[in-house]
């Protein structure tokens, strides 16, 4: 895309994300979300009959991806305080996907500053959630060179949190999510593989669970691809060979499309019994690779998951291990263990006012800053579009 063709974007995009999808609660508007200081400004201001335009620079402090713009604007379109609309704004923006940089301004908010005072904590706090997710999957699909990702973050926070945190792991690259709510910003459905708790159900027997799967997928959702979860008995080769000769002889060729593996890191799988090779590890994916191989079922993938980073991918992808895909979870939320791994714990934002009444004025450390690279929104070419507030 040309530097030209941005201001497209910004409004292509804003017709996709009306106001609308993001639900926001109304008590928002109220201040009821804020930072109790910010609301207690604003009524100060009001008392003292005071109504400054400032410029509000946005920025972050870690190196990454946008994301939670375009949910910011329409914040901006409908929550702002009684009396003013989003024409006494003027926003300038970098777009979802954009790169983030170190104290560069991702937004310039110019306006009555009593009219979205109340709103700086809720705006923040989108810009570093959604900026956080974003820039973990985007490190992940660098270092997964293409194969695909499935974002599984859903069972590692709270449930709310899943359709942001969704569409934040699409900003930042995931083909996929593990939840149908994952998906429903941007029209996708969830995908994934079986639990262990259905193999659980089946009495520990793999291959019935797959079965049973396979029967219900095959009749009711046939666009599933069928892939079975391996590692419960910890002795994946036999299991996933086992697997795929019953689909085979139920179904005929193809039937099966992978198999997952997500043994315990505490634990060395049957095929590597006498060695200190845990959890999911290259030896046993070429084994396992090897194996299916062998029984004349190349086309069924290994997707591998359960602990993986960056840089855990980088060194299965460096090996050429024989990987289809990735399945991560909690440490694209920040849930990361120490250094090294590739990934951020937080993604903070920070607004400070560069500007009141045209000029300059800002804390020391703090000044306005351009960014060629920010976009000016156009109001009213959001007028028709969806969730339009007029």
């Amino acid at each position: 895309m040309t530097t030209d063709s941005r201001p497209d974007q910004l409004h292509r995009a804003l017709t996709r994300f009306p106001a609308t999808l993001f639900q926001f609660d109304p008590r928002m508007g109220e201040g009821w979300y804020a930072d109790r200081y910010f609301v207690r400004s604003r009524n100060a201001l009001l008392h003292a009959k005071r109504d400054p335009i400032v410029t509000m620079q946005v920025f972050a402090k870690e190196r990454g991806v946008v994301a939670g713009a375009f949910e910011v604007i329409r914040m901006l379109e409908t929550q702002l305080a009684p009396g003013y609309g989003l024409r006494d704004l003027t926003i300038d923006t970098l777009l979802d996907g954009d790169t983030l940089e170190p104290w560069v301004p991702v937004m310039h908010i110019t306006g009555p500053y009593v009219a979205f005072a109340h709103l700086e904590t809720d705006y923040l706090g989108v810009f570093a959630r959604r900026s956080l997710i974003a820039s973990n999957v985007r490190r992940v699909m660098e270092a997964a060179r293409g194969r695909p990702v499935v974002f599984m973050g859903a069972r590692h926070d709270d449930w709310r949190v899943q359709t942001p945190d969704g569409y934040a792991a699409q900003v930042g690259g995931a083909g996929s999510v593990s939840s149908d709510a994952g998906g429903a910003w941007w029209g996708a459905r969830g995908v994934g593989t079986m639990p262990h708790a259905l193999v659980a159900t089946f009495g520990g027997d793999v291959v019935a669970a797959t079965l049973a799967f396979a029967e219900y997928v095959r009749e009711r959702e046939p666009d599933v691809r069928i892939v079975s979860l391996v590692d419960y008995r910890n002795d994946v080769i036999s299991d996933a060979l086992a697997v795929a000769r019953a689909l085979r002889a139920r179904f005929g060729d193809g039937a099966l499309a992978g198999v997952r593996v997500d043994t315990s890191e505490k634990l060395v799988d049957a095929a590597l019994a006498g060695t200190a090779l845990t959890g999911v590890n290259p030896r046993l994916v070429q084994l396992l690779r090897d194996a299916l191989d062998r029984e004349g079922f190349p086309d069924v993938g290994i997707i591998v998951s359960g602990g993986f980073t960056p840089a855990r991918i980088r060194q299965f992808e460096e090996a050429s291990v024989p990987v289809s895909g990735y399945g991560v979870g909690s440490s694209l939320l920040g849930h990361n263990r120490g250094a090294g791994d590739g990934l951020i714990n937080g993604c903070d934002y920070t607004a400070d006012i560069v500007r009141v009444d045209g000029r300059l004025e800002s804390k020391v450390g703090r000044a306005w800053q351009p960014n060629p690279l920010l976009v000016r929104l156009d109001p009213t070419r959001l007028a028709d579009g969806p969730g339009s507030a007029g």
